[in-house]
């Protein structure tokens, strides 16, 4: 069988060497798998349904293959190679309703899209031109009420100590009662306020040492003498804990007695 192949692709160099399996061909073979081809059949289609089939038909392509690998070898077939062949391969039909409907859509959503943003860009500008060269208290507020949502509860609730704002147990959130001390704030405390959520907030999302240093070299604060004086307090305490020493505890029958 093999010099059968040999001999009739010597005769007939330009045959298409095809196989019948769909598997992938060795590297630099020739042959083409399954998937690579459509065959013609021989046999005429059973109805008229089925002469609809490709399979059933013939093209300007239309070639002689021999099979050299799979099934069958060296039987002769008939196939079509091009893949762009719109008898074989024919493209799925479109609706150009439906295509132009959707075009239609695609365009007033982007439209639509462009108005939204330039409408927002042009709220800001107007909003940005509105603000006073020195923020009153509701610009403040205005300010304060977004960072504080923002910051998340748990350091709001850091900064809220650092004004004096304790909750309970039984107390309103801890937003609830910075927004009703924000209220009651005058502007030199808003101001205050606004830098530290601002602080806090970037330093949540980014490098805290580093925001805190920038900080604090706009706003001219020495951190080295706050540092000393933070671990000089550390230091004293521990000393006072350690000279307390040890309270002595009262037996459990001494208690009874008492």
């Amino acid at each position: 069988m093999a010099a059968h192949v040999a001999k009739t692709i010597s005769e007939r160099p330009t045959l298409v060497q095809i196989s019948t399996a769909y598997g992938q061909q060795p590297e630099g073979s020739v042959t083409l798998p399954r998937n690579k081809y459509t065959e013609i059949r021989a046999q005429s289609p059973a109805d008229k349904e089925e002469a609809k089939r490709p399979e059933f038909k013939a093209c300007k392509f239309t070639t002689e293959a021999i099979v050299t690998d799979g099934s069958e070898v060296g039987t002769l077939r008939k196939v079509c190679t091009n893949s762009a062949c719109p008898v074989h391969h024919p493209k799925p039909q479109r609706n150009d309703h439906d295509e132009e409907k959707w075009k239609a859509e695609q365009e007033k959503r982007r439209r639509e899209e462009a108005i939204a943003n330039t409408i927002g860009l042009r709220i800001l500008a107007a909003i940005s031109a509105a603000v006073p060269v020195r923020l009153m208290k509701r610009d403040l507020l205005f300010i304060n009420a977004h960072l504080a949502e923002l910051v998340g509860e748990p350091r709001l609730e850091a900064v809220a100590k650092q004004h004096g704002i304790k909750r309970s147990k039984d107390a309103e959130p801890i937003g609830k009662l910075f927004a009703a001390y924000l209220r009651r704030a005058d502007e030199g405390t808003l101001s205050r306020v606004a830098v530290e959520l601002t602080i806090v907030l970037t330093a949540a999302r980014s490098n805290a040492p580093s925001i805190l240093r920038e900080a604090a070299t706009v706003y001219k604060v020495n951190t080295d003498t706050i540092a000393q004086k933070v671990r000089a307090e550390f230091v004293a305490k521990a000393k006072a804990k350690k000279e307390a020493g040890p309270t002595a505890k009262v037996p459990p029958q001494a208690k009874k007695a008492a």
